[in-house]
């Protein structure tokens, strides 16, 4: 039985206690961790806390790795998550700053300044280490990759680590999940929200960002300022971005026909139109009144498909350049990336994996299949090489010294926000400069997590012998308050804030609160709330920029009170 302890304790003989030790105590704590992460109580799990969780129990016990080994693998599945992470988030991530995202940055930021303002305050009256409130911050808001920034600032400026930052945020990251869901329900109350009304709102696209997935809509003309106008002239007359699937003529409502910028609509034409939905109203207003029409009596004429872009010369490229409703006699009605629809004008910039949906004859599909390429498998092929030169120029700009005025000594990004911003970069400009950043959705997720729960286990492993010490003392009860008031406290004035001054719906206003704290189970409850995709949206909005906030700004508060 030799061989069993020395997996769990190790080798004297062999350095870190041997690879085999090593490797099966990180495989055992990430299993565990995940089993127990599938146990949920009202459709919440605390979900990867417990790999953290697992992780501290195994430290308590000392069944542990080398301190370096510990170390190196902690700060590499954090430079996996948040590069895999930036990656997925930088295609839409100055796109979110465009008009209504605007909006929801601005509130994001309001909400990260209260909790940081609170963070202080709890500081200065309590006397409580700064280092364990930057840990009980990170965990209020379930930002993981906000303790990792924690942590590197500290060991920057004091060269070894601190195991306080830990122990706050595995005592704050429980409440994280429920607190969020408990103001959201108290924030129903307090704002008087009526969810049918909301939820009707929220359909038509009031109160919404600019961002949400376009609709289908059938219209019939009955405007006479529009009769024998081209479908140009009306794009342009009312400055939306529509698209116009298909048409029945009225004298001929036997058939349908594509749809070009010459198209001449006359009066009492039926059209399928794809819009966004807050350009509903404008949109109809101008061209007549909704219609009901059975569109799939033709499709013997013309049929709908999707086809992905999977050719790399595509990248970067726009729509208008494939000429594809000349060239082919199609039309691309939307484009999906990422699991949400856009509205396919012509300027919209292509990128690998984009599924478009066309509307054209079998003959004229299978045309545009051959010249967008939809082939899976050239997508399932990782493109390795962005990935690791993206994750050595992230290094890089982790390292650099960033001057910044009234601080004693210039702020670095670390490894939390060095390879992050590099992701956002190369995945917004990638396609510009036909750079290939694309993978699979599954891909990228199995970086990601596979980099989150290392980073997890190693910290859990690290503050094991502190965690307990801590929780069992009066100390440990009272972080566990101050995270529940990080937590709720700016997301009620964050709501109150959203609701009133921005006049936010109630489902994108909690979708975006779930984005500025960075959680995933807080926009499961948000979505169980409402069949619309409204909370979805308005957290992808907000997300990357939440995110990098939280990184800086963790950085920035270490730095004032440890420099």
């Amino acid at each position: 039985m030799d061989f069993i302890r020395t997996l769990f304790e190790g080798s004297q003989a062999y350095w870190a206690g041997g690879v085999s030790h090593s490797i099966f105590i990180l495989a055992l704590v990430i299993t565990l961790g995940l089993l127990l992460g599938r146990i949920k109580v009202k459709n919440v799990s605390l979900g990867l806390t417990w790999v953290l969780i697992v992780g501290i129990v195994f430290g308590y016990f000392n069944l542990n790795l080398n301190v370096e080994l510990l170390h190196f693998l902690r700060e590499f599945g954090l430079v996996l998550f948040v590069y895999a992470l930036g990656l997925q988030v930088g295609p839409g991530f100055f796109a979110s700053f465009k008009k209504g995202g605007l909006q929801l940055n601005m509130l994001v930021l309001i909400t990260i300044f209260i909790s940081i303002f609170t963070a202080v305050g709890i500081y200065y009256t309590t006397g409580t280490p700064i280092t364990a409130l930057a840990g009980i911050l990170s965990g209020a808001v379930t930002n993981t990759p906000g303790l990792g920034a924690a942590q590197q600032a500290y060991f920057s400026l004091k060269g070894v680590e601190s195991p306080d930052i830990a122990t706050g945020y595995a005592l704050a990251y429980p409440m994280g999940v429920i607190g969020v869901i408990l103001a959201f329900i108290i924030l129903r109350y307090v704002l008087r929200i009526k969810p049918g009304e909301e939820e009707k709102q929220a359909e038509t696209g009031e109160g919404q960002p600019e961002l949400l997935a376009v609709r289908s809509i059938t219209l019939e003309v009955t405007n006479e300022r529009i009769d024998n106008i081209s479908v140009a002239e009306v794009k342009h007359i009312i400055g939306r971005h529509f698209m116009i699937s298909r048409i029945v003529d009225h004298a001929n409502t036997a058939h349908n026909a594509i749809v070009n910028g010459q198209t001449r609509l006359r009066l009492h034409d039926k059209l399928l139109l794809v819009v966004a939905p807050q350009d509903i109203d404008a949109v109809t207003a101008l061209i007549g009144q909704p219609a009901e029409m059975d569109w799939s009596q033709f499709e013997k004429e013309l049929i709908s498909r999707r086809i992905i872009v999977t050719r790399p010369e595509l990248q970067g490229k726009t729509l208008v350049s494939l000429n594809i409703n000349g060239n082919f006699q199609a039309t691309v009605t939307r484009v999906n990336r990422n699991g949400v629809d856009l509205v396919a004008h012509p300027h919209l910039r292509l990128q690998l994996g984009d599924r478009l949906t066309v509307v054209g004859s079998e003959l004229a599909l299978s045309k545009v299949d051959k010249v967008l390429g939809n082939q899976m498998k050239r997508l399932n092929y990782p493109n390795l090489i962005p990935i690791f030169l993206g994750i050595a120029l992230g290094c890089l700009l982790a390292t650099l010294p960033i001057p910044l005025p009234g601080f004693p000594t210039p702020i670095r990004l670390g490894l939390a926000g060095g390879p992050f911003i590099i992701a956002i970069l190369m995945g917004y400009f990638g396609p510009r400069y036909h750079l290939v950043t694309y993978n699979t959705i599954s891909a990228n997720m199995m970086l990601r997590e596979m980099g989150i729960n290392i980073f997890l286990a190693c910290v859990g492993l690290g503050a094991g012998q502190n965690f307990f010490h801590t929780l069992i003392n009066e100390q440990g009860l009272q972080w566990i308050g101050y995270g529940a008031i990080l937590t709720m406290l700016p997301v009620l004035i964050g709501g109150i804030i959203g609701r009133f001054a921005f006049h936010i719906n109630y489902y994108t206003l909690i979708g975006v609160l779930s984005g500025g704290n960075t959680n995933p189970p807080a926009l499961a409850y948000a979505n169980d709330r409402t069949s619309s995709d409204t909370p979805s949206v308005g957290y992808a909005t907000v997300y990357p920029f939440a995110m990098l906030l939280r990184i800086i700004s963790i950085q920035i508060l270490m730095m004032i009170f440890l420099s």
